[in-house]
């Protein structure tokens, strides 16, 4: 759906108006993957793609023509810049321009205090601009007895690990249960976690699966990808995106 067509959709219905972020294709434009834009259609919002720029004032009339935003998956974050660290041969491939976007998407929606989820690359985005680190590579740097496979062979929608939510968190509170089973597409991972964020929910490793700002459920992010299952019309995460869509509309919980 066009910026255009989604913000005319927005005012002739009312419906809260809800910004995916952009990832580059290889031939140089933007795109989001439909399983975003159908999740948030199922669930009662207007999906509007935000293209990749870096222009401040564009970034920040994007951002307050909306009313939530997702942060969703892609390439690894550069290190270096963002957290300090050398990186290390197993860190995947980076891109510097969406980076910068992201992370100011990020900080903007954040300062307008609009809801905030992120996917994937998004909950690992999150965290570093917020202050935490990440795993650049977890199995070469995770030390567990219990490592999981992250990087599924499986169908994208199709669950592969469990994972464990605490009991009275959020997400345990969205999905109605403490016990989860996730699909998994990911070689990083939250290492350090952010200042003013809580962990909610980790796989068997350890991996941190979900996390939740304190004192405020308007923010939160998950590492796995329940947009693939929710678009296929599988009801297994559809309420993540049901309860981002009535924030979004003034709902308060």
């Amino acid at each position: 759906m066009s910026c255009f067509t989604g913000i005319l959709l927005a005012q002739s219905t009312k419906l809260p108006l809800i910004g995916i972020s952009g990832t580059h294709t290889s031939g140089g434009s933007t795109q989001v993957n439909s399983t975003y834009i159908l999740s948030v259609l199922r669930a009662g919002g207007v999906p509007i793609i935000l293209p990749i720029n870096n222009n401040p004032e564009v970034l920040k009339k994007m951002v307050a023509s909306i009313d939530a935003l997702i942060m969703t998956g892609g390439e690894d974050i550069d290190p270096l810049k963002y957290y300090n660290e050398e990186p290390i041969p197993a860190q995947g491939e980076i891109d510097p321009e969406r980076d910068a976007f992201d992370i100011a998407l990020i900080n903007l929606a954040l300062e307008r205090g609009i809801p905030l989820l992120g996917i994937c690359r998004g909950h690992q985005l999150m965290n570093v601009a917020c202050g935490g680190t990440l795993y650049q590579d977890i199995p070469s740097q995770l030390r567990s007895p219990n490592l999981v496979k992250h990087r599924q062979q499986a169908p994208s929608w199709y669950g592969t690990h469990t994972v464990e939510l605490d009991k009275g968190s959020l997400f345990a509170k969205i999905l109605g249960t403490t016990t989860i089973v996730t699909n998994s597409f990911h070689h990083q991972a939250v290492k350090d976690v952010a200042p003013g964020f809580v962990v909610t929910g980790r796989s068997k490793d350890g991996v941190v699966e979900t996390m939740e700002m304190i004192g405020n459920p308007r923010v939160f992010s998950v590492q796995f990808h329940p947009e693939s299952a929710t678009s296929r019309g599988l009801d297994d995460f559809f309420h993540i995106f049901t309860y981002l869509v009535e924030l979004a509309s003034g709902k308060s919980f």
